[in-house]
């Protein structure tokens, strides 16, 4: 018999095929809202709809020296976390008490948007350097969940 998949190992499978639409030189994420084990949207990081791509114009993060974690102002795109709210609004879907699956741990600028949004779940695979995206979560009411390469 064929063995299908958990909900979480599924849900973070399609996470990273969206990641893989990123049009970042540094770092491909992806990221997907559930609610009631159905896709509410996706998002990957990449820039904004018409303008030219990182790959294409080059990377000002890379250029000028910038370490992941530091100066989130100092880049052409958006965060996949940040594109998946704005899918969700765009297209006008309720992503209240919604829950985000994401290739990374947020940054602290996503991290208040997805306080902000009513978002009450995330899972994540890879960590990321913010310490102050953790300290906000640890005050929300977020639940976090890290699921590891070897679990999914």
């Amino acid at each position: 018999m064929m063995e299908r998949p958990s909900w979480e190992e599924y849900f973070m499978a399609i996470t990273h095929l969206v990641a893989k639409r990123s049009t970042c030189i540094r770092r491909q994420v992806g990221a997907i809202l559930v609610k009631d084990k159905r896709i509410l949207a996706t998002g990957y990081n990449g820039v904004p709809p018409g303008l030219a791509h990182c790959h294409d114009v080059g990377c000002l993060r890379d250029t000028e020296g910038i370490p992941s974690g530091e100066r989130h102002e100092l880049c052409r795109g958006l965060h996949a976390e940040q594109n998946v709210i704005i899918q969700a609004a765009y297209h006008g879907i309720n992503i209240k008490d919604s829950h985000l699956y994401c290739t990374n741990l947020p940054c602290s600028i996503c991290m208040k948007m997805i306080i902000a949004a009513g978002i009450r779940k995330i899972t994540y695979e890879e960590g990321y350097p913010d310490r102050l995206a953790e300290e906000m979560m640890k005050e929300s009411s977020l639940e976090l969940f890290r699921l590891t390469k070897e679990q999914a």
